[in-house]
């Protein structure tokens, strides 16, 4: 069991669990430092900071998973120890997710078509307030019946070459990059051997002040590490790392199933005391 997982989804967006339950849980597991990384939104940062007031031996990194779009792919940039408060990502962030509401409608609208026909109505109580995204449509797929398994939405219907997906406003990866350090986070590129031409797309992203990769990936085979890191080595980037668990799926990696060095999450810290430490007023 890993003493730190940087990859964490919460009910903030499309994870099972509240933020409160997600620290109870870490903090359970002897977790030193986590960071809760829901997708395009940081709702659900302040619940996790209180929370973790009451486990003083463990950090929660504020953090931010955000979708950006690449020909032929899909990119995700993760951003640490951000300005939870600051308006423009806040406003970036909810322009995003208001796009993944018009693109779950579509997407339900395809399914009927293909006659998977799923209420919206339900499609937003499992979404429970938070960000509606493709889980959410596969959880009710899956409770009809449509489905034998929930990674079967994704490979049937709504995965990106499916016939019921939809696509939906999305920035740049740079842009994202740009947005995390304008909002005083640090930008990490998120599993990166998802995307086909990853080093070249490094070599973008660091224009852009990317500061980390994540090499420590769920199911991540020790060849496929090793390969990230050689490119961080290369660029003097900090490997994370994390489960990128959500609770959803029985098998799923769990928190902290993921082994990541502490060293990662001491690195990432020490930038983000270098920059307190140079905003002091004199």
């Amino acid at each position: 069991m890993s003493l730190v997982d940087l990859h964490i989804h919460s009910k903030a967006s499309d994870g099972l669990f509240s933020p409160e339950v997600i620290v109870r849980k870490a903090a359970a597991l002897g977790m030193r430092v986590i960071s809760l990384t829901d997708h395009d939104t940081v709702n659900g940062v302040s619940d996790a900071l209180n929370a973790a007031r009451n486990y003083p031996d463990m950090r929660v990194i504020p953090g931010v998973e955000i979708s950006t779009d690449v020909t032929h792919g899909e990119i995700h940039i993760l951003g640490y120890f951000i300005d939870y408060s600051s308006p423009e990502l806040l406003l970036k962030l909810a322009a995003m997710r208001n796009s993944r509401v018009e693109r779950a409608k579509k997407m339900i609208a395809k399914l009927a078509g293909l006659g998977k026909n799923i209420e919206w109505s339900r499609v937003q109580e499992l979404a429970a307030g938070s960000t509606v995204g493709r889980p959410h449509i596969a959880q009710a797929l899956l409770e009809k019946g449509y489905i034998g398994t929930f990674k079967e939405a994704f490979d049937l219907y709504i995965g990106r070459d499916g016939p019921a997906y939809v696509e939906r406003d999305k920035m740049t990866p740079v842009e994202a990059a740009r947005l995390i350090t304008r909002a005083g986070g640090f930008p990490v590129f998120a599993h990166p051997l998802t995307f086909n031409d990853y080093e070249t797309m490094t070599a973008e992203l660091l224009t852009a002040g990317l500061v980390g990769i994540e090499a420590y990936y769920k199911n991540s085979s020790p060849d496929e590490i090793k390969r990230v890191l050689a490119l961080a080595q290369k660029h003097r980037l900090i490997p994370t790392g994390g489960s990128d668990y959500h609770g959803i799926e029985a098998n799923e990696v769990n928190i902290g199933g993921v082994e990541v060095p502490l060293e990662s999450a001491e690195r990432l810290t020490t930038l983000a005391e270098r920059r307190l430490l140079n905003n002091k007023p004199l």
